[in-house]
């Protein structure tokens, strides 16, 4: 095969051509080591390991010949640069991380590499997981492979996760890691036409993930299909001693769970999510989504989320206050930039001032004065007390179906620059993701449809705590609904 028809392989294409020597993991690895050179304008990688990869593909040829191979044996990844990769450069997207090599592996990176997987480089990421553009990295912005027609403006990939995203559409990677905080992973998926699941909490250890928001942040697959999301996970999840929040239950065979059968399932529509404003596009793809399910044989049920338009106000309050709590620990004195002062106090100014960027600050800002004495019952407490009614409204709407269908995001990607000053709209795009990512509920994007000027656009399904695999099973039936075959249509399509 030739290295641009491997390069179009899903992950469970390429799983199933290793295994039956239809080529090599080196061959494959090369291919898309190829690849990531060909994108680097889309500043999607922030480094790039090829000679790793290729000795890992070595090494995976070598266990593929005796028979031992392992279940992602010689699958190239890309790893969002919020993971920490022993003596491989990790920096968030940030300046203040600038040369950091960790001396240690983080465990969901480390279960990848188990398993067989070998890793094509590191991927830009917006500054900490802080955005929705993937425009606040200090290295830059990334370019999605998808432009409008007819204009040459780059659109944005979605943010975090937007590197991951973009390297995947664009064919420079099998599949990536994400995280997502408020919709990280979910909604650069619905804006590239990618998959991205966002598991249960505590699903995914977070040891070795650089921490935005505690409570919140989730450690999940950015793939092709929805296939691949399942293969990947099953590697990705499992219990850690080292994270006090990971949840020690057996990992399903969540491949298995695509039965393709959702006869009998029940389906929530949410109410609340119909928010004043929403763009028709969007509007008809979710009635089109409904649709396609009853179609099925899943049985549809308005449900209630009474406290859903709190969601934006809460998470904004509670991510801030703990960014600000995980951020102090970059003062200049152990990790990576340090400008000296005239004392201790002004060497740890210094160096937040010059290796933070606007974003980060703002949030530090809002994070400090939320937790500050006189405003933390009226601010923090408060918010505390809203996210667990948020959570009894999805535990009550589950005692009533066994999945939600949402829209991922309420528009398509817009341009680089777009919205830049107004960081409200740009909160905004997580509207549909936050609700769930305060109450730790698995969910996933699935490309649906594509607009009018040929974007592609994500529905959203929720589920149960622990119930990723009815996640999958709908997803898996979605997808086929959707039949969506479009390939970027940028510089970098494949």
């Amino acid at each position: 095969m030739s290295g641009s028809e491997l390069t179009k392989l899903t992950l469970a294409g390429a799983r199933d051509g290793l295994r039956n020597k239809d080529f090599t993991a080196s061959e494959i690895t090369e291919a898309h080591v190829a690849a990531v050179e060909s994108v680097r304008d889309s500043n999607a990688y922030l480094v790039e390991t090829p000679e790793m990869a290729m000795e890992g593909a070595k090494a995976s040829d070598e266990r593929l010949a005796k028979g031992e191979g392992r279940p992602l044996e010689g699958l190239p990844l890309g790893i969002k640069d919020l993971f920490c990769t022993k003596g491989v450069q990790t920096t968030a997207g940030s300046a203040i991380l600038k040369g950091f090599k960790p001396e240690y592996e983080s465990t969901v990176t480390s279960q990848l590499w188990r398993d067989g997987a070998v890793m094509l480089g590191k991927l830009n990421l917006d500054e900490f997981a802080m955005g929705s553009a993937n425009i606040t990295s200090h290295y830059g912005p990334v370019k999605s492979p998808w432009q409008r027609p007819g204009e040459n403006r780059p659109l944005v990939p979605g943010g975090s996760s937007g590197g991951s995203a973009s390297a995947v559409a664009a064919r420079a990677a099998l599949a990536a890691t994400g995280t997502d905080t408020g919709g990280s992973i979910r909604q650069p998926a619905a804006f590239t036409g990618i998959v991205g699941c966002k598991p249960t909490y505590g699903r995914c250890s977070r040891w070795g993930i650089v921490a935005f928001a505690s409570s919140l942040d989730q450690a999940g697959p950015m793939t092709r299909t929805v296939q691949d999301a399942a293969i990947m996970l099953g590697s990705m999840a499992g219990y850690d001693p080292k994270d006090s929040t990971s949840v020690n239950r057996p990992v399903p065979n969540y491949e298995a769970a695509l039965t393709g059968d959702i006869r009998g399932l029940k389906v929530g529509i949410p109410k609340q999510y119909r928010v004043e404003g929403m763009d028709a596009e969007i509007e008809a793809m979710w009635q089109q989504g409904v649709d396609w399910l009853k179609g099925e044989g899943a049985e549809v049920v308005d449900v209630e989320l009474p406290h859903t338009s709190y969601a934006l106000p809460t998470y904004y309050i509670v991510a801030p206050a703990e960014c600000s709590s995980n951020l102090a620990r970059y003062d200049g004195v152990r990790y990576g930039l340090r400008v000296e002062g005239e004392d201790l106090n002004d060497m740890y100014a210094k160096s937040r001032a010059a290796g933070f960027g606007d974003e980060v600050k703002r949030r530090i800002l809002i994070g400090t004065y939320v937790l500050s004495a006189g405003y933390y019952d009226a601010y923090y407490i408060k918010a505390q007390r809203v996210r667990a009614l948020i959570a009894k409204d999805f535990q009550e709407a589950f005692n009533k179906v066994d999945v939600l269908l949402t829209p991922t995001a309420p528009s398509a990607a817009f341009a680089v620059g777009e919205n830049a000053d107004d960081p409200v709209a740009m909160y905004l795009n997580d509207v549909f993701t936050v609700p769930a990512s305060l109450a730790g509920l698995p969910g996933i994007s699935v490309p649906a449809m594509m607009n009018k000027d040929g974007l592609p656009l994500g529905l959203q399904l929720i589920g149960r705590p622990f119930d990723e695999e009815t996640v999958f099973r709908v997803a898996g039936v979605l997808e086929s609904a959707a039949g969506i075959d479009a390939v970027p249509n940028g510089l970098m399509a494949a």
